[in-house]
């Protein structure tokens, strides 16, 4: 790119990090990179918002950039497609209960359902944090700040995502510890995995398996180097964050509070809870508290694995019939759709069916 192309307001003020004249290598360029102010937008992640640049689509003070090696501060006037960037909302997080047969992409080239499509009418724009495959069911976060999108999903953060995985087949304990070891399948080198044998019921199996890498269908690929299937694939909780009571198709958002607290910086998790058709959600609460005492957090971590809701404390304030930690308003809902179709309430394991096996139990309204 050369610097004709950049605002010349930009150049005048030094703030094309690497460009102009005159500019000192040890200058500190102003503001922020202007990908990195477009995911802040909401507009979309960092990497897409530089796709975007490349592609003609932004202007910065009326002038078209073509690189993202250009900073910009709040009194420079962007647009994208024409349109002025809008003011950057404060960074959301929802947790929505994706079902099967919902593809994880803003749109399918075949045409196919999306989550996206599923979602409440009256969410802002989100993206969502890693994807779940087609198949695969459970936790998968939103959010509506590209930045947070991109920090989440980094595996430098260091957390854990835990599925509940239901095989055909049996393994041997000397089979999963090369899952547990660090397994080599198809020249892809897959992290050591957190591996628990739960039960085996007939033909199936169920596991309990955490990931700290999540690379494309991790589990499916290792299950089949031990020569076993995955026929369902549940994720239960990613990092802090847990599926509880969310029913298939329910969004939940996480309070600013809850997720600075999470991120480090603030205290107390509280969620809020809404339907898209408007209708009133379920009594302010918090999912699954920890009990307390010693313990009580690996406590609820072995219930949560084992697909069971953790004890509450009788200190924890209640509302409705259910003993919860006081939190928000609903704001989710169950998709439409019957058995069988995108959107609908998966089966649970162990109802007849060819699959058999037992999974999460359902939790008690």
């Amino acid at each position: 790119m050369t610097p004709d192309a950049l605002p010349a307001c930009a150049l005048a003020r030094g703030r094309a990090s690497g460009y102009g004249k005159g500019m000192d290598k040890n200058d500190t360029p102003e503001g922020d990179r202007i990908a990195k102010v477009l995911a802040r937008a909401g507009v979309a992640s960092r990497r897409e918002a530089e796709r975007m640049i490349e592609d003609g689509r932004v202007k910065v003070n009326g002038t078209r950039i073509f690189s993202p090696a250009l900073n910009v501060t709040a009194k420079d006037r962007i647009t994208v497609d024409g349109a002025a960037l809008a003011a950057p909302e404060p960074a959301r997080l929802w947790l929505y209960h994706k079902p099967a047969g919902l593809v994880t992409s803003a749109s399918d080239e075949k045409g196919r359902r999306t989550v996206f499509d599923a979602l409440p009418e009256d969410l802002p724009r989100v993206m969502s944090v890693g994807r779940l495959d087609l198949n695969s069911e459970g936790l998968l976060l939103l959010t509506n700040d590209g930045e947070l999108k991109r920090r989440l999903e980094l595996p430098s953060t260091g957390w854990l995502r835990r599925y509940r995985v239901r095989i055909n087949g049996s393994v041997s304990e000397e089979k999963l510890d090369r899952l547990r070891n660090g397994i080599h399948v198809e020249g892809v080198d897959y992290q050591p995995m957190q591996v628990t044998f739960d039960r085996q019921q007939g033909a199936n199996a169920w596991l309990t398996i955490g990931l700290r890498e999540g690379k494309n269908r991790e589990i499916r690929r290792a299950m089949a180097a031990l020569e076993v299937t995955v026929n369902r694939l549940i994720r239960i909780s990613y990092g802090p964050f847990q599926i509880g009571n969310l029913e298939p198709g329910e969004v939940e958002e996480i309070r600013p509070k809850v997720l600075r607290d999470q991120l480090g910086d603030g205290d107390g998790p509280k969620v809020q809870r809404r339907r898209p058709d408007g209708s009133p959600g379920a009594k302010p609460g918090l999912r699954g508290g920890a009990p307390k005492g010693p313990g009580g957090a690996r406590k609820a971590a072995a219930e949560a694995q084992r697909g069971g809701k953790p004890k509450q404390s009788r200190n924890a304030e209640t509302t409705g019939d259910q003993k919860r930690p006081a939190g928000g308003r609903v704001f989710g809902a169950k998709v439409p759709g019957g058995a069988g179709r995108p959107g609908a309430k998966p089966a649970q394991p162990g109802r007849g069916g060819a699959s058999g096996g037992r999974g999460p139990k359902p939790p008690k309204r």
